[in-house]
């Protein structure tokens, strides 16, 4: 597994096809990292829609969105599944972050989390306003995930930086 970037390096540009829950319509859109400058990035990978760590995960930040928002920060959640498989997860647990697809795990690989057998390591990246990544955190295995208030930390101290 490559490592990855570096704290205190630019964080990896990329494109990726996704979508976002909006009230009843799920908008389809490609999301570009470049083009989130000027506000912090959470961007969480992982395994896959609809299991039970990644739902967890995804729920606990869905529901602290007006967190996220109140540090200026966007979350981003990415995983091999297609934008249709995402589209259906994100209505079940009406999940309002996007969801992109990183079908062929370019960007996994390039952030270094792609996994063989289990396909993404669950990991999160914070990238400043800046597009500088700030703090990361990639587990090994994967049976939990960064906490709502541990990420509202970090950006915390992203802002003050």
């Amino acid at each position: 597994m490559a490592a990855g970037p570096s704290l205190g390096t630019p964080a990896p540009d990329f494109t990726l096809p996704g979508g976002v829950l909006s009230g009843d319509a799920f908008d389809r859109a490609d999301y570009t990292l470049s083009a989130a400058r000027g506000r912090a990035l959470v961007l969480a990978f992982y395994p896959g829609d609809n299991t039970t760590v990644c739902t967890k995960q995804l729920c606990s930040y869905s529901s602290g969105m007006e967190t996220f928002e109140g540090l200026d920060a966007e979350v981003w959640g990415i995983s091999p599944q297609g934008v249709d498989s995402h589209e259906s997860f994100a209505r079940t647990y009406g999940l309002r972050m996007p969801l992109l697809a990183d079908e062929g795990r370019e960007i996994a690989r390039a952030y270094g989390v792609a996994a063989p057998g289990i396909g993404v390591r669950r990991a999160v990246f914070l990238i400043g306003p800046d597009g500088v990544l700030r703090w990361k955190h990639v587990a090994l295995l994967g049976a939990t995930f960064q906490s709502l208030s541990t990420l509202a930390d970090q950006l915390s101290g992203i802002k003050k930086a």
